[in-house]
């Protein structure tokens, strides 16, 4: 936004103000036509801000998911790889169930349709990878976990889960079944 006029600014945190309340309110549905009636542009203004429904989702969603990667990037120094990884992937879930919309602004098939550049799933790739590649290196996770992965299970459980009367409880239960599996650990002695 750098080097834009006062009045495209103004339009521009007017039309962002909106859409993050329209998009809690509609997810990622969110009409863009509403959008702009409601912040008192035309669409073109909006669509000129914001070209793509991914544009705009994504800047509804850039603050939480930077606080999202500072988190990862202080959980790195942390000496239990597996407790910082699973620690982050919990919060990332949790805010994937409770922003209507990110679990669809998250959503991309590699490798061919890898996240956009400065996109929160590539924000997210970079501050997260290096909590995988540790809890990896530590033999916490098996080798051929990708981040993919992690962020299609986030973003599974988050979409499974949006209808929920309790989303945040289906979700951390989903979570913890994903991570401790559905079949109990067996003792080495059976009868």
């Amino acid at each position: 936004m750098t080097g834009q006029r006062s009045d495209a600014r103004r339009n521009y945190q007017r039309i962002l103000s909106v859409a993050e309340a329209e998009v809690a309110a509609r997810g990622a549905d969110a009409s863009l036509e509403q959008i702009a009636r409601t912040a008192g542009v035309g669409s073109a203004t909006v669509r000129r801000h914001f070209p793509t429904r991914q544009a705009l989702l994504e800047a509804v969603f850039h603050e939480r998911i930077e606080h999202l990667c500072d988190r990862a990037r202080r959980l790195s120094d942390t000496g239990d790889s597996r407790a910082a990884l699973l620690e982050w992937l919990r919060a990332l879930v949790a805010y994937a169930v409770s922003a209507r919309g990110l679990a669809d602004a998250l959503t991309y098939e590699p490798p061919t349709d890898r996240p956009a550049e400065n996109s929160c799933g590539a924000a997210l790739e970079e501050a997260g990878t290096p909590l995988l590649r540790h809890a990896v290196r530590d033999g916490a996770v098996k080798g051929d976990v990708t981040f993919h992965d992690l962020l299609t299970l986030s973003v599974g459980i988050a979409l499974a889960t949006e209808h929920h009367s309790e989303p945040s409880v289906q979700a951390e239960r989903l979570f913890r079944l994903s991570v401790e599996g559905i079949s109990p650990a067996r003792g080495t002695a059976e009868a």
